[in-house]
């Protein structure tokens, strides 16, 4: 069975201090794909402290957001609401943090850990689709990460959020040229 990695769909990116634009279609268009084909579904979840150093008020670019524990932080309610079968939802085995060190932007999600200790590249497939937000950030990041580990990757675009439309598209051409294949419906 493919693994399908949705990565940061998280109030935050979604309609908090990051919105990103397509992200409630995104959400939408997942809950469906879910429901619809034969995947296991993996979440990741950027997971910061109040002393993140990727917040402005810190010395960083970005505002505040995801910080642990909070609103901001927490998965979409659809996944949980929405998914049928009941291992799809999320869960302290297929929720993987990432985020969590001060020091370090963490983009990609190949790293994160679940709550049990296991690192989302030690139990993704050889082959996994992607969709989340931002297409420009983490989940490019994390399809590179894939790539790179030798994972054939299905990137769905129906199911991307993003920060600016331009950079999507940039980003979308940058992974086809990579290997990775994109889905557009």
């Amino acid at each position: 069975m493919d693994d399908l990695i949705i990565v940061d769909c998280q109030y935050d990116f979604i309609d908090g201090t990051l919105a990103c634009a397509h992200s409630h279609e995104a959400v939408a268009w997942l809950v469906d794909f879910i429901n619809t084909h034969e995947v296991r579904a993996l979440y990741t979840s950027d997971w910061h402290s109040e002393t993140n150093g990727s917040f402005k008020k810190n010395g960083g670019i970005w505002p505040v957001h995801c910080v642990a524990g909070t609103q901001g932080a927490a998965l979409d309610p659809s996944f949980a609401r929405d998914i049928k079968q009941s291992a799809n939802r999320p869960s302290k085995e297929n929720l993987f943090l990432k985020g969590l060190r001060d020091d370090v932007e963490e983009y990609s999600a190949f790293h994160g850990m679940n709550a049990e200790g296991k690192a989302l590249h030690d139990v993704a497939s050889s082959h996994v689709y992607v969709g989340g937000i931002a297409s420009e950030y983490c989940v490019k990041e994390t399809v590179l990460s894939l790539l790179q580990s030798g994972r054939s990757v299905t990137l769905l675009v129906p199911g991307l959020g993003w920060v600016a439309e331009e950079n999507h598209k940039k980003a979308l051409q940058e992974l086809k040229g990579l290997g990775a294949l994109l889905v557009e419906a």
